[in-house]
């Protein structure tokens, strides 16, 4: 156990919410939290399989863990009224010797940070040595994090970004000016798959779940990352962009290859993928050499993980705490004797 989280027994439960988060966060410490993670020895009864229980327009989704680093385990719990369009995320931390309950943490900011984090993460150790251009499928939220994310771990040389609304490719670059970096703003997703980046980051699933392009616009040495398609009726990326990837890298290999809307699709297609699908963990720990070629098409694809989750929350609580800041609860949950 950590020095951070050996401090914390016999400590209030500690709240941090999305201001504490925004305070505590470091997208290089986040990064170097998860790699450790990664590299870890680790089994799969340490992270099982996700669960949801489902009503009538609402649901509640779990995924639950034990960090190979770190001391903690916990989960991350996602209620969701799709009726209502709403959501709310949360994650408790339990520290592994003492059971007590750390941390109750905003888990949608998590959720944000680790997404980006991690795809960073791969695409370090996937793109080609060197100063790296960047395509970018989408300005939202998740394209912003990811830029910042990527620029943490690598130079960047250039950035085109796609929007189909002059605005928010103009919000985009002036919410990116602080990283001090070239970004061109283009109207369609072709302009930027076909000028060839070494790096495209996909960050705007479709409304009508459709592609966002055509892996016939992809060129020999690209490395894609799709984060969006996470559900089996969510698309992203076409089925000849899995033929024509000579690897893809998943966070979690059994369930994107399964439960993804891209992989079915590309399975209904006669597109066979398994024997060029490796977990993450197998890139990051050293067990595969991933990219074998300066021509290779390479593919990220993520669906999250309860590892990522909490890899990132046991920074942020860390650092909570070296720091002082959150808020300590009045009362908290005491472990009992079994």
């Amino acid at each position: 156990m950590s020095d951070a989280l050996a401090s914390a027994s016999h400590h209030s439960t500690l709240f941090l919410g999305t201001d504490d988060l925004a305070q505590v966060f470091s997208w290089d410490k986040a990064i170097e939290a998860l790699k450790s993670a990664y590299a870890a020895d680790c089994t799969e009864v340490m992270f099982p399989p996700r669960s949801m229980a489902r009503g009538n327009g609402f649901w509640l989704r779990t995924l639950t863990g034990i960090t190979p680093t770190g001391g903690v385990m916990g989960a991350k719990m996602i209620a969701a009224n799709t009726r209502n369009k709403r959501a709310s995320y949360l994650i408790p931390l339990f520290d592994q010797e003492s059971v007590e309950l750390l941390s109750l943490i905003d888990g949608n900011s998590i959720t944000g940070y680790r997404t980006a984090a991690t795809t960073a993460l791969a695409l370090d150790a996937l793109a080609p040595a060197g100063p790296v251009s960047v395509g970018i499928l989408g300005t939202g939220f998740e394209a912003r994090n990811h830029l910042k994310a990527l620029a943490a771990v690598r130079n960047i040389s250039s950035v085109r970004v796609f929007s189909p609304n002059p605005d928010s490719r103009a919000k985009f670059k002036t919410e990116m000016a602080p990283l001090a970096l070239e970004i061109t703003g283009d109207a369609t997703a072709r302009d930027v798959v076909q000028s060839a980046p070494d790096i495209l980051i996909c960050a705007a699933r479709s409304r009508d779940e459709q592609p966002l392009f055509e892996g016939a616009w992809l060129s020999p040495g690209m490395t894609v990352a799709s984060i969006g398609s996470t559900l089996p009726e969510q698309r992203e990326v076409d089925p000849d962009t899995i033929a024509r990837a000579n690897l893809i890298v998943a966070d979690m290999a059994e369930e994107v290859a399964h439960d993804t809307g891209d992989m079915k699709a590309a399975s209904q297609a006669g597109i066979s993928f398994e024997k060029k699908l490796i977990p993450l963990a197998d890139l990051i720990a050293g067990r595969h050499p991933g990219r074998t070629s300066p021509e290779d098409i390479v593919l990220f694809k993520s669906v999250g993980s309860a590892l990522q989750d909490l890899a990132v929350a046991a920074m942020c609580f860390g650092r909570a705490r070296e720091l002082g800041l959150g808020t300590p609860l009045p009362q908290t949950i005491h472990p009992v004797l079994k």
